[in-house]
């Protein structure tokens, strides 16, 4: 909402706004790094970095709302179109943390950044009409065929931990046998 409100309201343009966005995802990334020595997000077991965290959550999502409607709108390459582009741009980093050309933290930040423009581009698609170059859902309907999705493969990381590292899986699981034994013992 912010970048719209920015465009709609106070009429910057969203090049101005993405730029202007670029910038404050920078410095809340480069504030963090500094403090923390760390942008680990498997290492937010403080309240500062959960702070900065969220900090980083919120000027994503401006971002990426302000670079999705710049691609969609102003270089007039319509919704499908800019989702198809960030499908693309997500694997670069995708691809990279795979196969290791670039750091897990950096590969997990850059995908996470392009999470916001790739998903609204597709949503302003399923849910703006055909006149303006979209499928005409309308965003009643758009919420659910997304969410269901969404929370299915939320769901599914939760009980199967694929998202977490080895060590920690390895960890909680020592640290629940633990206290299986200690209740075990009557401790």
């Amino acid at each position: 909402m912010a970048a719209d409100v920015f465009h709609v309201v106070a009429g910057v343009p969203y090049t101005v706004s993405t730029v202007m966005f670029c910038a404050a995802l920078a410095g809340v990334l480069t504030a963090w790094y500094v403090s923390e020595k760390t942008l680990s997000i498997h290492s937010i077991r403080t309240r500062r970095r959960e702070t900065f965290y969220w900090a980083t959550v919120l000027a994503t999502f401006a971002l990426g709302t302000a670079i999705g409607d710049l691609t969609a709108g102003t270089l007039n390459l319509g919704y499908l179109s800019s989702g198809i582009l960030f499908a693309v741009a997500i694997a670069a980093p995708a691809l990279s943390g795979r196969f290791a050309w670039l750091s897990p933290v950096a590969a997990f930040w850059s995908a996470y950044i392009l999470t916001r423009p790739l998903g609204a581009s597709f949503a302003d698609w399923l849910g703006v009409p055909a006149g303006r170059g979209g499928v005409g859902w309308g965003t009643g309907p758009v919420t659910p065929a997304l969410l269901v999705p969404i929370v299915a493969l939320v769901g599914y990381l939760a009980v199967s931990c694929k998202d977490t590292p080895a060590e920690q899986r390895t960890a909680a699981g020592a640290a629940g046998r633990q206290t299986k034994t200690s209740q075990g013992a009557g401790i």
